[in-house]
Parts: structure tokens; sequence; C-alpha cells
């Protein structure tokens, strides 16, 4: 009986979805008309991808991941020669596992702090030789051997072996094994534990919550390059706060005693040592008297006697750089960045051979780089100017290069599109553009700063991989993704919608907006809007690359799309940034309210036909847009929205928040709860039952005052699902909700009715 109703309810939301597009088209059977269900099949629309891309350390080889065509969900390893010669598979991750079974809580956590949703080979790493291949696949290791192909099975145990790493000479392999580290060695197979205490709230070498959800970093122990020390934190979760949480599956609930740390209250303690494998000895790093502080980056210096350690206090607003003696454990404060608001995390570290380093400051209102003596002094500003560094991606020492991803055009910043730049690490000469301007690239170099693997799109082409040489010489494609009759995308081009991009201001800022419109876009006539919203900090949305289909499904429906980077969104300058400083909900609403009513003054716009979309911080600002007056959205859909900071994690919500109890009317101000009153249209809230970052009591808050007020809405809830949708069946029906709650608020339904 179950199947049935599911079935037919399948059958009449894609009934509702296909009579939407034949509105727009006229044609039952155009099998240019982008569906549902083609985009959320296999083989993927986005054609061959290469995900994960490195050079090996020689720069001869490539390895990447790609999808399997029987299926987009699982990864194999691939790699290609750099010169002549077609791409091999070198790990085929079902031949070597074919039924990863279950992972275990601590790596399915990890995962999710890592955005992976595949399976099989998701993630690798090289030895710094380029002997080996090190991949974890269903929770066992595994090792390519490069000369002969070969792969050789490390471990095979209940546990699961976590965050592998072959150790930079190619000697060993190193994981975590039930909150232990464990040492292999290659050569005898014999396994040494590091540590033997860790259980229960005691972990060694692995990141702590925080730090892997908001601080970029996703492990927690780091090889000095000689491999004489291991530097490895240890966490003691016991200070931080249990809450209960219950992990409803379409089979049942469990409950889930979580440590989650929010919002002004403990988090865990971390510390760091180092084991010196020659003695065995280890050390404790004198990290400062005070514990409440963030172990935000781990480096060693380029001949490993160094260990830098960059300390993030509570506030955020004090970033120290420690040089430690890996023998002693002692350290002293070589650098400090501070900021009246916060102080930006970066990967923009490098240690470089005579002792000096490279690190990454908006000290002067923009993100830029900075060459420091070995004693962390600044020697001189290498990148300067009105736009920011993106990333630091690379140095060739041999030839005092520095490498650096920006959106910047003629001097200025140039939010829409990004490139690959080049800059004297010694003379004050102009960035040099390596890849040219239209678009939006990546990019990732070898260690020697010779190559780099480059990644490019814009509105016209997929997303396609290259090897370059350093000066953006092309040698060869790794993923050339042609959009041709034989990718999987073709027959849909014809309709791809028209994309224009544009400008506002908004208190004395720029914001850079995009809007698609449907197939055939008649002037003339009106059409409804769907506001598509993230709004929080992040790297921006409004970009000139390609869209993702499911842009397409909704001009298919008749919706012209829009989306505006507000304050606060993307990489800007520290000024456009710091605007929701401590004002949250505020500052990305009055932009939003902006957009709305320029999009009113267009004459194709029905004002009466608004909606706002947004998942995470998007559900947030979803909830904000429907309940602010100056919006009148018709309807809104909120997806796994926090609806009250406090509820959040300390590390982000205190960096733009502070703690709940130094900016009450900030976090009041903020509460979704308590605007419910004002809502203006139709809300469909969803959430995963096993939500494990913006916890399920974010939803049930909304779902009980709208129900004490007898106010109706919609609700879609997601057995089993953690922070996002994952998998085809699930995916698809949660499109098919929004494209069902759509056409009956602002749709052609709701004309009809």
């Amino acid at each position: 009986m179950r199947k049935m109703t599911s079935a037919l309810t399948a059958a009449s939301a894609l009934s509702l979805i296909a009579g939407s597009a034949l509105a727009q088209t006229g044609t039952a059977a155009d099998p240019s008309i982008l569906t549902p269900e083609r985009v959320f099949s296999d083989p993927s629309l986005a054609g061959p991808v290469a995900r994960g891309v490195t050079l090996s350390p020689d720069g001869e080889l490539v390895a990447f991941l790609r999808s399997r065509e029987d299926d987009v969900n699982v990864l194999d390893l691939w790699a290609a020669p750099t010169g002549e010669g077609e791409p091999t598979k070198l790990i085929d991750a079902r031949a070597l596992v074919p039924d990863e079974g279950e992972l275990s809580e601590a790596e399915t956590a990890r995962r999710e702090r890592m955005r992976i949703s595949q399976s099989g080979v998701v993630e690798y790493s090289w030895d710094q030789q380029g002997r080996y291949i090190l991949a974890p696949i269903g929770g066992d290791i595994f090792l390519a051997t490069r000369a002969d192909g070969s792969v050789r099975r490390l471990t095979e145990t209940e546990a699961d072996e976590i965050d592998a790493k072959v150790s930079p000479e190619g000697n060993y392999v190193s994981f975590v094994r039930d909150q232990d580290l464990v040492v292999l060695d290659l050569a005898s197979g014999t396994e040494t534990p590091i540590t033997n205490d860790g259980d229960g709230v005691i972990t060694w070498a692995t990141a702590e919550f925080i730090a892997q959800e908001e601080m970029d970093r996703d492990t927690g122990y780091w090889w000095s390059p000689n491999e004489r020390f291991i530097a490895l934190q240890r966490t003691d979760e016991s200070p931080v706060a249990v809450i209960p949480r219950l992990d409803i599956s379409g089979e049942g609930s469990t409950t889930i005693d979580q440590r989650y740390p929010r919002a002004g209250a403990a988090n865990a303690v971390v510390e760091l040592y180092v084991r010196d494998l020659r003695s065995g000895d280890r050390v404790k790093v004198d990290l400062g008297d005070n514990t409440d502080i963030y172990l935000a980056r781990v480096d060693w210096s380029a001949n490993g006697d160094t260990l830098y350690v960059q300390r993030q206090w509570r506030d955020q607003k004090r970033l120290d750089l420690l040089a430690v003696d890996p023998t002693t454990g002692e350290g002293r404060v070589i650098a400090t960045q501070r900021d009246r608001a916060w102080v930006e995390l970066t990967h923009d570290f490098k240690a470089l051979q005579d002792g000096r380093f490279i690190w990454s400051s908006e000290e002067d209102g923009w993100r830029h780089l900075y060459l420091h003596d070995a004693n962390g002094r600044v020697v001189r500003q290498i990148t300067e100017g009105d736009w920011p560094v993106k990333a630091l991606e690379g140095v060739n020492e041999e030839t005092g290069e520095v490498f650096f991803t920006a959106s910047m055009r003629d001097g200025r910043e140039f939010p829409t599109e990004q490139q690959l730049f080049r800059v004297s690490l010694e003379d004050r000469d102009a960035p040099v553009a390596i890849t040219p301007e239209g678009g939006w690239w990546s990019a990732s170099m070898n260690r020697p700063g010779t190559a780099f693997v480059g990644g490019y799109t814009d509105l016209e082409t997929p997303a396609r991989t290259g090897l370059y040489q350093a000066d953006g010489t092309f040698v060869r494609w790794i993923e050339e993704n042609r959009l041709d009759e034989t990718h999987p995308f073709w027959p849909y081009v014809s309709r791809r919608p028209d994309v224009e991009f544009g400008t506002l201001e908004s208190h004395g800022e720029e914001l850079v907006w995009m809007m698609a419109k449907p197939p055939g876009f008649d002037p003339s006539r009106q059409y409804p809007v769907v506001m598509q919203v993230y709004g929080g900090p992040s790297g921006g949305g409004v970009k000139n690359a390609w869209l993702p289909p499911t842009t397409q499904l909704l001009t298919e429906a008749g919706y012209v799309v829009f989306r505006l980077d507000n304050r606060g969104e993307g990489y800007r300058s520290a000024a456009f940034k710091r605007a929701l400083y401590h004002r949250m909900g505020v500052p990305e609403v009055e932009d939003q309210v902006l957009a709305a009513n320029w999009l009113r003054d267009q004459p194709y716009v029905d004002d009466s036909r608004m909606s706002a979309m947004g998942w995470s911080y998007g559900g947030f600002m979803a909830l904000h847009m429907l309940t602010e007056p100056g919006m009148a959205l018709t309807s809104a859909i909120s997806g796994a929205p926090v609806t009250d900071w406090s509820l959040y994690d300390t590390h982000y919500t205190e960096r733009f928040m502070g703690k709940p109890q130094e900016n009450e009317d900030g976090y009041a101000r903020s509460d979704v709860v308590d605007r419910l009153d004002q809502l203006t249209g139709r809300l469909l809230l969803l959430h995963g039952m096993a939500d494990d970052n913006v916890i399920f009591e974010n939803a049930t808050r909304v779902i009980d005052a709208l129900q004490e007020e007898s106010v109706p809405f919609e609700m879609m809830l997601y057995p089993g699902q953690r922070h996002g949708v994952r998998g085809n069946p699930r995916q698809l029906q949660q499109w098919r909700t929004y494209l069902d709650f759509l056409d009956r608020t602002i749709g052609e339904r709701r004309v009809a009715d």
C-alpha cells in the first residue's frame, strides 16, 4: 500500500511539473525540455568532471577522481601522464570493495563535515617522492604503487582507519583507528601505536567538530618533511555539553549523545604534542596558559626544524603565529594579526627554503600576501590594491614567482570572474594574469611551482580540467568535457536560459546580481520570480560559471531566477564582509529588499508572484525574507535553517555575533520565531531528521510556534538525512516538492486557480 501511495504521489507531482513546462512550450514530448527525472539520474548532466586533481611531486603524472558511468555516486582513482598517453584507472573501488557496508559514526560525521557525499575513493594522498598513492575505501586502506601499478591492501579490520597519509619520504603510512594514531612501516608491515589512551571523550590526531565544520581543518596530525616528527592534537571533549539528538531514519530511530559546542558554551580542550619517531619521546607544545583557544593551523618549516602554529583566541579578534621547537615544545609568538571584528583564517601560509615565509592578512582592508623573515617581521607586502587575494596557490622559489587566484580586472575587484595570477616575491611589479579573462578559473600547482592543474568554466562551458605550464601554456586535457553531441547535456542546450549580470548599490557598496530567464522570454509578458539566496559569509554565488541544471528546471517551469550577493557574502573587502558583524539577519535582508524593489520596477516581473528559496544560511535568509514586510513575498522555501543563533556552534556564530551573553539584542533580532507573526506568504519548511550540523531543534521551534498560532504551512522531513539531502531518488523527490510548491504559490496553477 505504501509503495502504491508513493507511486501515485510521484506520478501526480510529475504531471504537475510537466503541466507547468507545457504551459511554456505547448509541446507534450519535446525532448529538449529538461525534467527533474533526467537531472537526478545517471550519467550526470555535468559530464566527465575530474575531482580532486593533483600533480605527482615530479610533475609527470596527474591523479584525479572520476565518477563511474554506472553510478555517479561512486568514485574511482584515475591517472594520466603529463605527456602523451591516455588516462588509466589506478584504483577500481568496486573491484576492491564490492560492498562498503556501513561506516562508523565518526567517519560518517567526518565525511559530512568535508561535504563528501560519494563513496568509493573519496580522498587520496601522494608521498613527496611520488612513488605511492594512498586511498581509503570502505574504512580500510589501499596503497597504489606507481612503478608497477599494483594495489596493496594495508588494513582489513572491523574498525575504520581514517585520515590516512603516506609519510613525506614514503616509508610509512599513518592513520587514526579507534581514536588513536597508528604508524605502519611499509617495509616490514609492522604497526606502531603512537598513542594508546584514545577512548570516550579523549581523541588523538583527529580534528575536532569545530575545526572540521567551521575552520576548514580536516586533519589532526602533521608529519615533518624529514619524517622525524609527527605533530598531533589531543582533544578532550568532556567540557562540551551533550545534546541528545534523535537520528530518525525510515527504519526507526536512535538517540545519539552528540557533544555540540553551542554559542557561548564550552569548547573542547585541544592540546598539541610532538612525537619524535627517532627517540620515541613525546613533548607537549606550549600554547599558553589560556586553554580556551582554537588550534587553527599547523605547518612545518621546509627543513623540519620549526613547527609553526596558528593560535586563534576565543573571540577571534586575534591570531598569533608561534614558532615551536619540536624537541622541547617551547614556542614564541613571532607575528600577530588583530581586527576589531574578526581575523579570517586562511591556508595562505608558505614556509620557504631560506627560512622566510609568506602569510596573508587583511590589515590594509583587503586580503593580501606578505613576506616575513624567520623572526616574523614583515619584509614587504607582495600584493596590494583594492581587490582581495582568494588563495595562495604556489611558489616557485627558483624563479621568485608567487602564484595566487583573485577576482580582479584592471587593478580593481571583479567579483563575477576569477583568474590565476603571478607576482614577484622580491620586486614590486604588478601582478600578471596567467589565465585569460571571461570565466572562473581554479588552480592546483605542483610543489616546485612549475606547472598547475587548471579548472575552468563559464556560462557556455561545463567544468573542464587541463594541465598547464606555470606561464599558462596548455599541455594536455585531463577532462576536456567538451559540450558536443556526445555530452549528456547536449539534448538540452537549446533551452539554456539567457543570463545577465548587473549591480546594485547599498550603503556605498556595489552588490552583484545575476538573472536567468525562461526559454522564449517575452519582455512584454509578466513572469513570476524565484530569488535564490544564501546570504551568509561564503565565496558568493554570482559567478560567470556553468549553471547547475536545477536552475534550468526553474526556468523551464516559467520562472525568472534571480540571485544577489548581499553584504557579508563573498570574498570582498573586509568592510564588505564585516557589515553583518553582530547584526546577522539585518544588512543581508536590507540588501534583498533592495533587490526585490528593483525587480518590481522591471516591466516583465509580476510583483504579486515572487518567492525565495535557500538552504542552511539560505534557509535562515528565506525565513527572514518571508517575514520582512518590505519584501512582500508570496512564498518561500526554507531548508535546514538556523532559527536561533544561540543553538548553533561556537566558532562560526561567535565570529560574527559574539557570545549570546555579550550581544543579547543582536541574537534577539535574528531569532526567526519572534518574526513569524509577520509572514507575508506561504512557507515550505524542509529539514533532515539526522542533521548534526543545524540541529533539528531549529526547525521544531518554527513548527511549534506556527502550530501554536494555528498558521498553516507545509513541511517536508528527510529521515536519515543530515545537513544535505543525498542520492538521486531523494533529491528527485526534493525538487518535485519544490516545483509543486512553487507552481501552486506563484506558478501556473496559482494563476489557473
